[in-house]
């Protein structure tokens, strides 16, 4: 009986390996089915076509379309594109010191950093980039013209640009320029502390570090860290940084993938630099990945009031991966969890309806609840839920459309030429006559336009010659009407719009430094987490799931 058991066993587990081995000689064979018909296609197209093709443009476009229905995150990089990923991750290259613009023939200067070679040369925000070392920029790929800025430090180069219909030269040399994710720290009071993280790069936890150690020094008794605006980065450096204020031997996440190997439980692995010190964490829309692991961490072991608003809800990891010829992958691997449990992703990529693009999110098939150290609910299927939250406006359509195109930043520039000087940047306002400047510089706006306009003009354009004569003067009265409900529609998220272009404006005068000058001031989410660090019983409460 035993030995008819035992060969029954290795009779199933014969069949299952023989299906498995199946299974897999199956897959593998499709891929290289596949990877077959493109080369040969590739080969066919580049012989016969009638026009000449460029093969590594063709290529990648290839490639990016076959990666953009999994996830916006999985991405192919070419050579150049390597390059500029490597200089956003370890935070520092050899360039002219600006944040460059690309949508167009001609790069767009965004903004100037300050002290580095763009801005002691005098370049400007709003100076659109013609030539570098005599090269035409129109004539080229924005591949190209973003290869040329960057090169070794202390090289030469030699810029022109267009300013208000002048076209101005500038020479000088290239920079290592250093990207500090930690742009901003300072005592903002007596007690409280405050630093700014913008990024997860290799630097973000030393610099985290040295910010909190030189505001201790100033005798800090609380710290507001805000993350507002943080897109992510390196998960390692999410763990140390959530290591800073958490014991040792705690799990900061959790990781589950497909591949065993990469699914890893991390752990804070040193000894902390302060476990008492009262924290705010400061959160919105735009806080996703690294600053969701570190919000979720000090959210689950009660160490921390989240403030703000519902972080984006990114809880997908992705690791680099070598290709041929210098090129890379960067794929999604795994989700990852918080201390809790919680996955705060929030859409459901893997169900995307491919008809309509629209991709479903977690939670509308509801929220899971789960418990912090202390016994409080925290939920997941989308982001961070803040303990208080305090940027509870609901943008309107238009005003989504707004803040997607370039017109905050075109009126900032607007403002500046017909402005010398403002006050400093702790006392200006972006006042209501200001906002009424703002609507009407928006009625010769071009880049900002609704869907409706968008169509419209579509239909006109449709047209022929004679048609677009006969109903000119209608087409004409009807794009008015759109453009004007559409400004009077902004009016709904007014405030909102105020705090946004006073922001922008100040990056002008006096860099990003001024715009968390101006924060630290008059910001109501930073002067709430203040008032709440000076009411140890009502932060308390919040953390012991009493109030």
């Amino acid at each position: 009986m035993k030995k008819s058991i035992k060969n029954k066993t290795i009779a199933g587990l014969l069949i299952a390996v023989v299906f498995v081995s199946f299974s897999f000689q199956s897959k593998f064979f499709e891929v290289a089915k596949q990877i077959e018909i493109y080369t040969t296609l590739f080969k066919e197209l580049n012989m016969y076509y009638v026009n000449e093709i460029n093969p590594a443009e063709l290529t990648t476009r290839a490639l990016k379309n076959t990666l953009k229905d999994l996830d916006p995150y999985t991405n192919y990089f070419n050579e150049q594109d390597v390059e500029a990923a490597k200089i956003r991750r370890e935070g520092e290259y050899g360039g002219i010191g600006a944040s460059i613009h690309y949508a167009s023939k001609n790069p767009l200067v965004i903004s100037v950093y300050k002290g580095y070679a763009a801005d002691k040369a005098g370049l400007k925000s709003g100076d659109i980039i013609l030539k570098i070392d005599n090269q035409v920029l129109a004539e080229l790929e924005k591949e190209d013209s973003s290869s040329l800025l960057l090169g070794i430090p202390d090289s030469q180069i030699s810029i022109e640009v267009l300013r208000n219909g002048k076209k101005l030269q500038f020479d000088l040399k290239r920079e290592k320029i250093e990207i500090n994710p930690v742009p901003f720290y300072k005592k903002i009071d007596d007690e409280t502390g405050y630093i700014v993280l913008t990024r997860f790069n290799e630097k973000a936890a030393a610099e985290i570090k040295k910010a909190f150690e030189s505001l201790k020094k100033e005798g800090i008794k609380s710290l507001i860290l805000d993350l507002r605006s943080n897109p992510g980065g390196l998960l390692g450096e999410a763990v140390n940084i959530s290591n800073f204020f958490l014991p040792k031997g705690k799990v900061i996440t959790t990781t589950k993938a497909k591949v065993k190997k990469w699914s890893n439980t991390y752990l804070s692995r040193n000894n902390p630099l302060d476990l008492e010190i009262p924290m705010v964490v400061l959160i919105n829309g735009s806080s996703a990945s690294a600053s969701e692991i570190v919000t979720g961490a000090l959210q689950d072991y009660d160490r921390a009031v989240v403030m703000g608003k519902r972080s984006f809800g990114k809880g997908l990891v992705q690791r680099y991966r070598t290709l041929s010829y210098g090129t890379q992958l960067k794929v999604t691997i795994s989700k990852y969890y918080t201390p809790s449990g919680r996955c705060i992703q929030e859409l459901d990529y893997a169900n995307r309806d491919f008809k309509t693009g629209k991709v479903p999110k977690f939670s509308d098939a509801g929220i899971n609840e789960f418990r912090t150290e202390n016994g409080r609910k925290v939920f997941d299927g989308g982001g961070i839920i803040p303990d208080i939250t305090t940027e509870n406006e609901t943008l309107s359509e238009e005003t989504k459309i707004l803040l997607g195109s370039r017109a905050l930043f075109d009126f900032a520039i607007n403002f500046r030429n017909r402005n010398n000087t403002i006050s400093t940047a702790k006392d200006f306002r972006f006042t209501d006559k200001n906002f009424k400047q703002f609507q009407a510089f928006l009625k010769t706006d071009t880049t900002f336009l609704t869907k409706e306009e968008v169509s419209f003009k579509k239909a006109y354009e449709m047209l022929n010659t004679t048609q677009n004569k006969k109903i000119n003067k209608e087409y004409s009265q009807i794009l008015s009407v759109l453009k004007a409900e559409k400004i009077s529609a902004l009016a709904s998220n007014k405030e909102f719009l105020k705090n946004e272009l006073k922001d922008v404006i100040l990056d002008q005068y006096y860099y990003q430094e001024g715009v968390y000058q101006s924060k630290v001031a008059s910001d109501k989410t930073v002067l709430a987490a203040v008032k709440l660090l000076k009411n140890t019983k009502k932060y308390n409460q919040i953390l012991s799931g009493k109030n």
